[in-house]
């Protein structure tokens, strides 16, 4: 690789190139641009704007530009340069998760996340030019509602098993040596792999630190050489009909055509998984059976029809208004309940503000949950979030003070001088066609 002082875009969009033209290309000569300041400013700029909290030393970014900049890139990068440079423990915090339990989230301080941007801006470009066509998560140009919509397309063509995974722990499993092995498949940069081992042990011996800039990227590459590959090269080849894999991180659900296929590959994951510290989490995998004749099979077998749980939203076998079958979506219940929650923890800070600030923060919570959950046929979903996010909002008024209730007459008053956002759908039916194809 060339070491002449070159934009950061132009620098990715050469190693991209480079990348693609040679799919066994390994790359050598990274870590001199990892230390460059256009880089690293680069990667403090985008750390800023998707903001966080400290990390273990505390330090702010406020307090960081109240000193200057260019003090903790120059020291980054003379640490980087004589190597020097040793990443600080990462802090760790707990937020909720569904079924009442905790997930953990390891933060690295902030002159950490910048070397991670850093690295994340040379490493992405070689392997988004091998990621596999079915993964989606936190890729460029890519989003969650693109993998939706390719299950709901997939369904409605024919495929009808459907194998609904879930790993267990994850983040937690992944095992070091075995990524950096995947990894110097394409880099032979041994400087530049063994800053990548530094970062990786800041956050524990085994695992992934969920929560820095770089996760995203490693675990992309891991189930890549885990799933995605041998998919695509061992699995496909061998089924009778059409198969495919939808991935968004460790979130993934595999569509086939014949109920053969599917029970074939669900019997040997277990198998591939296990090869590299993953496992399958028993009481969330299951096969489901989608499709025209699903509702009537599982008549016959005096079963249940199954649904299908990915990226927050429950997906079904239902009718259309031509009485063909189609697949319907809505939001998930533990979605949906924890976004409620979310609503209660912010009436409960807000409580006492004016009005405005009311509204505003509530509307906050519309807009984001609309601009995610806003897709077609989930339209009476997000009118019944609507309503119940106003009923809340009245009650919590009413228990303000002793004055009395706030009758509806006199919160409708409210709501039109301070309104809540009403639902709409971000992503409509028209626009979904274009989202997915297989």
């Amino acid at each position: 690789m060339t070491t002449t002082s070159i934009g950061v875009q132009e620098l990715g969009k050469r190693i991209g190139e480079k990348a693609k033209a040679d799919p066994r290309h390994r790359f050598w000569g990274l870590y001199t641009h990892v230390w460059k300041l256009d880089v690293l400013g680069e990667a403090y700029r985008l750390a800023k704007k998707n903001n966080g909290a400290p990390g273990v030393d505390g330090q702010t970014f406020s307090q960081i530009e109240a000193e200057g900049v260019e003090v903790l890139l120059d020291a980054l990068s003379r640490e980087l340069r004589e190597k020097t440079y040793r990443p600080l423990p990462c802090r760790q915090v707990t937020i909720p998760k569904d079924g009442g339990k905790g997930r953990g989230l390891k933060i690295p301080a902030i002159r950490d996340r910048v070397v991670e941007g850093a690295v994340r801006l040379i490493l992405e470009p070689i392997f988004e030019a091998d990621f596999q066509e079915g993964s989606y998560g936190y890729r460029p140009n890519r989003s969650a509602h693109q993998a939706l919509e390719r299950v709901r397309v997939g369904l409605i063509k024919g495929l009808r098993k459907v194998i609904d995974l879930d790993l267990r722990s994850y983040f937690d499993s992944v095992r070091h040596d075995l990524l950096l092995s995947k990894m110097a498949k394409r880099i032979r940069d041994k400087d530049l792999l063994w800053l990548c081992k530094g970062i990786l042990k800041s956050g524990g011996k085994r695992g992934l630190p969920q929560g820095s800039v770089i996760s995203v990227l490693l675990s992309n590459i891991y189930l890549h050489y885990v799933l995605d590959l041998w998919f695509s090269k061992v699995v496909q080849p061998r089924m009778r009909g059409e198969a495919y894999l939808i991935r968004y991180l460790d979130d993934f659900v595999m569509c086939f055509q014949y109920r053969s296929d599917a029970e074939s590959v669900h019997r040997g994951l277990g198998n591939r998984l296990e090869k590299f510290g993953l496992q399958l989490e028993p009481s969330k995998t299951k096969m489901v059976e989608f499709g025209r004749f699903a509702a009537r099979d599982s008549k016959r077998h005096g079963g249940k029809l199954k649904t299908v749980t990915f990226l927050g939203f429950t997906h079904f076998c239902t009718r259309n208004r031509a009485e063909n079958f189609t697949v319907g979506r809505k939001t998930d219940k533990a979605r949906y309940a924890r976004c409620l929650a979310k609503v209660a923890r912010v009436m409960a800070i807000v409580r006492h503000r004016r009005l405005a600030e009311q509204a505003m923060e509530i509307n906050q919570i519309l807009q984001g949950h609309y601009a995610y959950f806003g897709m077609g046929g989930n339209l009476r979903t997000l009118h019944r979030f609507h309503r119940t996010c106003e009923r809340w909002w009245r009650r919590m008024l009413s228990s303000r003070s002793q004055r009395g209730t706030v009758t509806w007459e006199k919160f409708w008053k409210i709501k039109q001088t301070f309104p809540l956002r009403r639902p709409r759908l971000y992503v409509p039916y028209s626009r979904m066609k274009s989202l997915a194809v297989l």
